[in-house]
């Protein structure tokens, strides 16, 4: 570990303060949630920020909360551990709580929150898949007013995004799933429940009334691309007949064929290719049977 620079700390008390002092202090400046992988790469010397603004003091932003319309919102500094255990999520978004379940230890579920997550957009994210297959949308706030984005447009690279200076994330919203629709995130990692993922697959599925085919099919893919990855592809050979065995291994063929990872020191590119495959043939054939029963998710 590399000694920490010197660097301004600010706890405003409100987002319009919190939006200002980070404008003002410009792209070397970072905000700090819960700060589980910020502080790392700081004493890393991976990043040097010249100020951090801690959000911390901020009320309202660490919530779960049914609006109007059917559409539930999560604020950016809520922990993945009160997602993991949210009664609201659990029960209409049972995937989320499922990948939220699966995300470093206990520890760190405890620490990190959503916002932090998925604003330090690493293409290993678990939350992001999830998020992304339910069609979340990323509010964000900055000098110029509020803004919402469709969370797969949202990531840009990795450790990229569309915030840009003095631009902060507020909430996540999600809308009601459609009847007989399920969604399923499976991960491998080197380690359960520690590792971040080697692969990941997030499905979502809703049948046709009384028909063996898919009225939606939604996949996204983690850690196997620069960024979070929704397959569109595979999507469309989910839509295009009957869900028999043979169309489940095409569509798990053509998720590992979409899929673009890299090879390190945790596992070589072939070998997540041929994960990613497996999975999404076991995430399309969970999500099918849960949809059929009439359940959201595992």
């Amino acid at each position: 570990m590399k000694r920490l620079r010197p660097f301004s700390y600010f706890e405003p008390p409100n987002i319009k303060e919190a939006i200002r002092i980070l404008a003002e202090q410009g792209s070397q400046a970072r905000p700090l949630a819960g700060g589980t992988d910020l502080l790392v790469r700081m004493k890393r010397g991976e990043i040097t920020p010249i100020a951090l603004v801690n959000l911390k003091r901020i009320s309202g932003l660490a919530q779960i909360k049914k609006e109007s319309g059917k559409t539930i919102s999560i604020g950016a500094l809520t922990s993945i551990s009160a997602i993991e255990n949210s009664p609201l999520i659990r029960s209409s978004y049972p995937v989320l709580a499922e990948a939220a379940g699966v995300l470093g230890s206990r520890s760190i579920r405890n620490l990190g929150t959503l916002g932090g997550n998925i604003g330090r957009a690493s293409p290993a994210s678990d939350m992001a898949p999830a998020l992304i297959v339910l069609q979340a949308r990323v509010v964000m706030e900055g000098l110029h007013g509020m803004r919402e984005v469709e969370i797969e447009k949202f990531f840009v690279g990795p450790g990229s995004t569309i915030l840009s200076p003095g631009n902060l994330i507020t909430s996540f919203f999600l809308t009601e799933r459609a009847p007989h629709s399920a969604a399923v995130y499976l991960k491998l990692g080197r380690r359960e429940g520690f590792d971040c993922a080697l692969a990941g697959v997030a499905v979502l599925i809703t049948r046709l009334a009384k028909k063996n085919e898919a009225r939606e099919a939604r996949v996204a893919l983690a850690a196997v691309a620069p960024v979070p990855l929704r397959a569109k592809k595979t999507e469309q050979v989910l839509l295009s007949g009957t869900l028999d065995e043979d169309r489940i291994k095409e569509a798990a063929r053509v998720a590992a064929e979409e899929s673009s990872p890299i090879s390190d020191m945790r596992a070589s590119g072939s070998y997540r290719r041929e994960m990613v495959r497996v999975l999404t043939f076991r995430a399309v054939s969970k999500a099918l049977t849960l949809a059929e029963r009439g359940d959201r998710g595992s």
